[in-house]
């Protein structure tokens, strides 16, 4: 049998990203076979993401990535399942590694990136992830991305620790203003820019519990289109960039809208992503599984 030596292990580690016991095992069983044990590793490895695949991934982090020029520029949203895998640093330098991806080579979806070739690393973004499932026990799965590409304006970016990430395509002002509208957005959570970009069906379900809930009042008939109208306007101030108040205005009233005017600068584009939102996530009761196994082992 061939001698397995400490180097060998360690280049294998390097070159599939898996644990050191693993790579080991593998160089033994392919009897010293560098090529042979790496495509064993690869092979288990996608067997485990594969089997892990069909586990929710509802935590994660979320990452951007900015050119240096400030004028391309992506966010990302990465899954797995427990919020310890997510606190990983191989788990949040992949999503970042992924965000910068996204930026630098603008695949048309999940499906073409995974193929690319993965920033700061060896590999694809798939055969990456996969040789992160294999090392984290976990299921992870890349959920979304925007991507940003400006020729007139600039990019902006905030993070609100890793779980709430926001993307800023914007002109006029400078970088300080960028990020305070980035973490305006972060705490707000404005659905658009302006009216136009809010969906047409929400718009018209305010204004139909608005009249519904004067009628109900006791309100006059003639007055219900005008006291539905005020009711829409308030929710559009509340659900668009521009009409929220600044969370830092001294004031407490200036808009969005206004400071972006005195700063003469204007919004493009936004983007915001929450990770886990929408998702269903399992809710474990503990107690109801200790006390099924309690009851089938009496019986």
């Amino acid at each position: 049998m061939a001698e397995v030596t400490a180097s060998m292990v360690k280049e294998l580690r390097e070159a599939t990203g898996l644990g050191m016991m693993e790579c080991k095992k593998a160089l033994v069983e392919a009897n010293g076979d560098f090529k042979a044990a790496e495509e064993q590793l690869r092979i288990k490895s996608g067997a485990k993401a594969s089997k892990a695949s069909s586990r929710v991934t509802a935590e994660g982090v979320v990452s951007t990535f900015i050119a240096p020029d400030s004028k391309t520029g992506a966010v990302a949203e990465v899954n797995c399942e427990t919020d310890f895998v997510a606190k990983n640093a191989d788990f949040v330098a992949f999503a970042k590694n992924v965000a910068e991806t996204v930026a630098k080579n603008n695949p048309a979806d999940i499906e073409a990136l995974s193929g690319m070739a993965i920033a700061n690393g060896s590999g694809s973004v798939e055969e990456t992830r996969k040789a992160l499932v294999m090392k984290l026990g976990e299921n992870v799965s890349i959920r979304r991305f925007e991507r940003y590409a400006t020729t007139t304006g600039k990019l902006s970016s905030y993070l609100h620790g890793s779980k709430i990430g926001v993307l800023l395509d914007f002109a006029g002002g400078d970088e300080f203003l960028g990020r305070d509208i980035c973490m305006h957005i972060a705490a707000s959570k404005p659905k658009s820019i302006d009216a136009s970009g809010v969906n047409p069906v929400e718009i018209e379900t305010e204004r139909r519990i608005a009249i519904e809930k004067a009628r109900e009042g006791g309100k006059p008939e003639a007055m219900l289109e005008k006291i539905a109208d005020g009711t829409v306007q308030k929710f559009l101030k509340e659900v668009t960039l521009l009409g929220q108040v600044f969370v830092k205005a001294e004031d407490g009233k200036q808009t969005i809208e206004q400071l972006l005017k005195s700063k003469s600068a204007s919004v493009t584009a936004f983007q915001m992503f929450v990770v886990g939102e929408g998702i269903e996530k399992k809710v474990e009761d503990y107690a109801a599984e200790v006390a099924a196994a309690a009851a089938a082992a009496k019986s």
